[in-house]
């Protein structure tokens, strides 16, 4: 059996012993955790993705709670290994976790947490900056000045794409999805063409509002337009970031027929999940297609990217970061710790998992709730009222 080679521990004398999988960026979790009497155990290994043999090793024989990460496979083995070890909780530092198998988790009486509300803004950032990025070609031409071959000043040397009065399209206009379209309208006065299930008023109310702005202001305003189809999106709009879930309607909702669809100067950005796009499709329209430019954060099989994908000119890639701001990041991290530390203490579940914000207050303490369990109403744990 695997065994993990080094181990930090914080207050060794702990009632509680939560493991976490990975050291995690600040120390709030920590003292947070320790507070409560929890003996907090992070593994140090230098290694990127531990293994389910792993991860049993790290839990042990008696174990209260795990805090893990969206990169292990937790399912059924370990599950059953951390409910053997007396634990009924865990939590990914993740918004998603398309890596757990909440119904195994549900079978043992685990309760599965997760970290939404706090990666809306930072996700969006990243969509927008790998936009530009696309559009300046910046990536290209900072690897033109690195590699020495900048001698002159060229009329058609590393020419872009203007953003300003072209349309961005959004696919899927949730929190994210409508937060990164409000920083393309109202920082590059760009239209919005969006499709979702559900209507965005609050988005569409934002546009409208900074129409008038514009035009009150003598300015061509800003439109908006919901989508029929994510179609319409794809064939109208000049850049396309990708924000749906990922399930079985939407794997591979990017493929070679609806990249045929998309203008031959279009931008793509997926900043969502690696297989809502087609990798290999996508690989092969960007050859035919040099004018077309991609932004990804995520891959069809992360770590891994599709052959040909990074020699592409056209292709700017990214190490899945769009979460990567050190307040989101710390933020995450006290998220899963105060849901494993809830369960613990047998708190109750706090009411909207999307407003958050009195758990990352440092001047104050955190309220006494789980602040997001995916599974609360099957284990029929109790919803705080505060």
């Amino acid at each position: 059996m695997a065994k993990p080679v080094s181990i930090e521990v914080w207050n060794p004398n702990g009632k509680y012993r939560v493991v976490s999988t990975k050291p995690m960026p600040g120390t709030r979790w920590i003292n947070l955790l320790v507070e409560q009497d929890c003996r907090v155990e992070i593994c140090t290994q230098k290694k990127t993705i531990l293994s389910v043999e792993d991860i049993i090793a790290l839990i042990g024989d008696k174990c209260d709670g795990v805090i893990g990460q969206l990169t292990e496979d937790w399912g059924e083995t370990l599950f059953s290994a951390l409910s053997r070890a007396g634990g009924k909780a865990f939590s990914n530092m993740a918004v998603g976790y398309n890596n757990v198998d909440v119904n195994a988790a549900n079978k043992y009486g685990v309760a599965v947490g997760n970290t939404p509300g706090v990666l809306t803004e930072t996700t969006a950032e990243l969509a927008a900056s790998l936009s530009v990025a696309a559009a300046r070609r910046i990536v290209e031409a900072d690897e033109f000045m690195r590699a020495g071959l900048y001698d002159g000043w060229l009329p058609n040397l590393f020419v872009g794409n203007l953003l300003k009065g072209q349309t961005v399209g959004v696919i899927g206009a949730g929190r994210i999805g409508s937060a990164y379209a409000r920083m393309m309208v109202e920082g590059f006065k760009m239209n919005l063409i969006y499709y979702d299930l559900y209507q965005s008023t609050r988005l569409e109310k934002f546009v409208t509002a900074y129409g008038e702005f514009l035009k009150a202001n003598g300015e061509k305003p800003v439109t908006w337009k919901r989508a029929a189809s994510m179609d319409e999106v794809l064939r109208e709009a000049d850049v396309i970031s990708l924000h749906p879930i990922l399930d079985k309607t939407t794997y591979h909702l990017v493929n070679k027929e609806s990249l045929l669809q998309m203008k031959k100067e279009a931008i793509l950005i997926n900043c969502s999940r690696g297989p809502v796009i087609d990798e290999v499709a996508l690989v092969e329209h960007l050859k035919q297609n040099p004018m077309f430019r991609v932004g990804l954060d995520v891959f069809e099989d992360e770590p891994y990217m599709k052959p040909g994908l990074a020699d592409l000119k056209n292709a700017i890639v990214v190490p899945h970061i769009a979460s990567a701001s050190k307040w989101t990041r710390e933020g995450m991290a006290t998220l899963a710790a105060l849901n494993v530390l809830g369960k613990i203490k047998g708190y109750p579940i706090w009411s909207d998992p999307n407003r958050v914000e009195p758990f990352l207050n440092e001047n104050s303490s955190p309220p006494a709730a789980s602040p997001s369990i995916v599974n609360a109403k099957v284990l029929g744990l109790p919803v705080s009222k505060l």
